[in-house]
């Protein structure tokens, strides 16, 4: 069931790990077209790595523009691997990491469209900096 409103939203996410494994965690930032702040968040998910942070971070991004009803969503993540698993250029592999995708791929289902980018480190640095304030505020 896809949002019968046209809201396209843009969706930064990313995760977390000092270790690796180890203290993990997740940032997400969602804009609408205009650039305007819609939600930001970041959560502590304890041990693990930091493929799967970046796994729940997408997630927790798509969560989010569910809540805010969006149909048309732009998924930008700076993880690589995370990117082409999601496009279909690689397969997922990592038995953890397999339902993360699955949820993902459930998800995907409730847009209308779903676009996911890969986009450099530097363009990524508020849903970074959620994700190290949550990493932060664990080891306190």
């Amino acid at each position: 069931m896809t949002p019968e409103n046209d809201l396209s939203v843009v969706a930064y996410a990313d995760g977390a790990a000092r270790g690796n494994p180890g203290p993990s965690s997740y940032g997400v930032v969602v804009y609408d077209e205009a650039g305007v702040e819609l939600y930001t968040g970041g959560r502590a998910l304890g041990h693990g790595t930091n493929n799967q942070a970046e796994y729940e971070g997408a997630i927790a991004a798509l969560e989010a523009a569910l809540r805010l009803g969006a149909a048309n969503v732009t998924l930008r993540l700076d993880s690589q691997l995370v990117a082409r698993q999601l496009t279909g250029q690689y397969r997922v592999k990592n038995s953890k990491l397999i339902p993360l995708h699955r949820r993902l791929v459930d998800l995907r289902t409730r847009f209308r469209r779903l676009t996911i980018e890969h986009v450099p480190r530097e363009d990524n640095k508020v849903a970074d900096r959620l994700a190290n304030e949550a990493l932060d505020e664990q080891s306190t």
